[in-house]
């Protein structure tokens, strides 16, 4: 009989915004996961825009024809078919979660073997070296956290200087 917790341990979650740091995570997840045997599970998280003057009747119209989450999987979608070309099969999990960031980031990697996210994403303020939603996983993270740095686009494997 499988032992159902072991098996849900052998994932492995990155949270993916379309940045080049978490398209670095990602790479670095999928070899992991190579390596490892484990499955990878590549998280974008969506959030709608925040209404402000919603109580007094208003409500911005401009958002209404634009389906966030159908963005979000779509940039899902591309990113993970970009890093996973040219490598050996793995199994890649691919979820579109709603809410904050990292909140959702926490909640989905409960019983992940690991939580990878990039140093920085597109919220990020230049010059910081850790990005909030990664400092924030870092801290309250249920699992063990990797960080990984963006690279550039003349090296195209974690590690690999020159």
């Amino acid at each position: 009989m499988v032992n159902q917790a072991e098996e849900q341990g052998r994932r492995i979650v990155v949270g993916v915004d379309g940045s080049t740091g978490s398209r670095a995570a990602l790479r670095w997840a999928l070899s992991h996961g190579q390596l490892t045997g484990a499955a990878v599970e590549a998280v974008s998280v969506w959030q709608g825009p925040p209404v402000y003057g919603f109580a007094y009747g208003w409500s911005p119209s401009v958002f209404e024809d634009v389906d966030l989450a159908a963005i979000t999987g779509k940039m899902l979608a591309e990113a993970v078919g970009d890093e996973a070309a040219g490598r050996p099969p793995a199994e890649i999990l691919t979820r579109v979660v709603h809410g904050h960031p990292s909140q959702a980031l926490l909640d989905v990697a409960h019983g992940a073997q690991l939580l990878v996210v990039g140093s920085r994403g597109h919220g990020a303020f230049a010059g910081m070296l850790l990005g909030s939603v990664s400092q924030h996983c870092v801290q309250h993270a249920p699992c063990p956290v990797v960080v990984v740095p963006s690279v550039g686009p003349e090296q195209d494997e974690i590690g690999s200087r020159g």
